[in-house]
């Protein structure tokens, strides 16, 4: 194939090929979006080879491709290199020919989006092979009323009196002017949420919100929220093409460098996806691990993050040159060795293995420190709840300690343990622990069952709630189905409802009364009294007990 065509050239005549290539040295005006002369050759060679013809302009005038279609579409080459400069779009413009209809397709339209051309035009193309009208299309900087595309007036090639360089100029003008205020425009990471779901609507929602939270927490800025309901995900993208359109030209506008979907991407989808948009695309769970990669801070929680982070990559490696793919196997065909590929795998399976055994002694290691506060004979109170419902600020407050607290999803990863003085004079052990939430992905949740194990000796459990939530009732059922899962369904437990401070009196009397509950503001200790008191009456058994034991330990001693 010649290098200046792009596309299928078998069954041309030698004197095609070079008509072809001739056009590959046609220059335009670059105020011109397309020249008579030029919209005349490109019909009567279209109109010959019956075959859609195509043509990639840069804005100097100059043809970068010519491609050669079939009769009901052309396929455009790769067009990466081609970056956007002093705007957004691509600094290319499409022409080509249509045969058997008139006007932009669909398709057409998803090319101008999906390549952030700076214009499409269809030239329809006469029986006679002379060129008919041409119709061209533009990407919108606003999305005025939920439109995505400016449409030029439909006329002949040589009544085209628009000015392509002003007109290019002025849509990248608007979309400068759109970016948004500067603190947004230099953050680091300027994302837009995406929840693609068979759910309902308020399902999505909720989850979108929760998803929103974790990207504050990450120190992410979100620009923009996108929903799209769907009776089945598309296996490739994820989302339908023409939505996927629509987030590539909302991206532009806003000036996201980020896509973050709500839902768990396989390896295929998230390649797909990238090549596309060309955006860093992740997923709800990269962000969860990226928030426990920043807030990790002791060596087992670190331990617990890069775990669960090589557990999330080794199924999304592949090669990336086909240079180092191994030979087939049979005599004459057996490889080198392992490929660069397979290394990796293994480096990381290796990796895993060795964090796992350093893990399991630290497991070790805080068995016995529990079995020593256990004969120390003080009962554990572990504090669980969803995420940041407030359980290391309840800790603070009570324990006169200055753990991390923040207003944040995951602020605490790693466990802390407190000595709190009780209403009768006794002493126990407080704990707090890492928060839940819904949709924990599998590799996470082995990854942290350490961290848990704290809760399988605790002898009474807080279940702290963040009752100023709309959701809450949502995570009390979260936290209660992880608790089973966890087969701790047994040990007895209190509810406690947090942050009464941003409700009413009587909406928290009312909550109390359905929920059984007990009522706190983790920010005023003075609220920590009636809650005190029942711990204190639900661990006498377990006091009780322990002084019957050490009664028990101290006669074998004496004897």
């Amino acid at each position: 194939m010649s290098k200046t065509l792009y596309g299928n050239t078998s069954g041309l005549k030698p004197s095609q090929i070079k008509r072809l290539e001739r056009l590959y040295r046609r220059r335009v005006s670059p105020s011109q979006i397309i020249s008579h002369e030029l919209s005349k050759e490109l019909a009567a060679l279209s109109h010959e080879l019956n075959r859609q013809l195509g043509i990639l302009i840069n804005r100097r005038g100059e043809i970068e491709f010519v491609i050669v279609g079939e009769h009901g579409r052309i396929v455009i080459p790769a067009i990466t290199r081609y970056r956007e400069s002093a705007g957004r779009l691509r600094g290319l413009r499409l022409i080509h020919t249509h045969l058997s209809h008139e006007g932009l397709d669909q398709d057409d339209l998803l090319d101008l989006a999906f390549l952030r051309l700076d214009l499409i035009g269809a030239l329809m193309v006469k029986e006679d092979g002379f060129p008919g009208k041409i119709y061209l299309a533009h990407l919108l900087p606003a999305g005025e009323n939920g439109r995505h595309y400016g449409y030029l007036p439909t006329v002949y090639p040589w009544e085209l009196k628009e000015d392509f360089l002003k007109l290019i100029s002025s849509l990248e003008d608007e979309l400068e002017r759109q970016r948004p205020a500067k603190e947004v425009a230099d953050a680091c990471d300027r994302a837009i949420l995406i929840s693609v779901t068979t759910r309902s609507r308020a399902e999505a929602e909720e989850s979108l919100a929760e998803l929103k939270e974790l990207a504050r927490s990450a120190g992410v800025t979100v620009l923009d929220t996108i929903i799209q309901r769907r009776h089945k995900v598309d296996p490739r993208y994820l989302m339908g093409k023409g939505k996927l359109s629509e987030l590539i030209i909302r991206a532009m506008q806003v000036s996201a460098n980020l896509l973050i979907f709500d839902q768990e991407l396989t390896p295929s989808q998230m390649r797909s996806i990238t090549e596309v948009t060309e955006m860093r695309v992740i997923d709800r769970t990269q962000l969860i691990l990226d928030i426990f990669a920043q807030r990790a801070k002791s060596r087992e929680g670190k331990i617990q993050v890069e775990m669960a982070q090589l557990r999330y990559l080794l199924p999304r490696l592949r090669s990336r040159d086909d240079a180092f793919s191994r030979l087939t196997g049979g005599i004459g065909g057996r490889g080198p060795g392992e490929t660069k590929l397979e290394i990796d795998r293994r480096r990381i399976k290796d990796r895993i293995a060795r964090l796992e055994r350093e893990l399991k002694n630290i497991s070790s290691q805080r068995k016995l420190r529990r079995k020593r506060r256990q004969r120390e004979g003080l009962p554990v109170v572990a504090i669980v709840g969803y995420t940041n419902a407030g359980k290391t600020t309840f800790l603070n407050q009570l324990t006169k300690s200055d753990l991390l607290a923040e207003d944040k999803l995951f602020a605490t990863l790693d466990p802390a343990s407190r000595r709190v003085r009780l209403p009768d004079g006794s002493l126990a052990i407080f704990t707090d622990t890492v928060g839940f939430i819904k949709d924990l992905p599998k590799d996470l949740e082995r990854a942290f069952r350490a961290t848990l194990e704290e809760l399988y000796e605790a002898d009474l459990l807080l279940h702290l709630v963040d009752a100023s939530n709309p959701y809450f009732e949502e995570h009390i059922q979260a936290v209660e189905k992880i608790l089973e899962e966890m087969n701790l369904e047994h040990l007895p437990r209190i509810l406690v409802l947090n942050k009464i401070d941003l409700l009413d009196e009587l909406e928290v009397e009312v909550l109390k009364r359905r929920y059984q509950a007990e009522a706190i503001s983790a920010l005023d200790k003075e609220t920590f009294a009636p809650l005190l008191e029942k711990i204190n009456f639900m661990l006498l058994p377990q006091k009780k007990n322990t002084e019957r034991e050490i009664e028990y330990q101290f006669e074998l001693l004496s004897n």
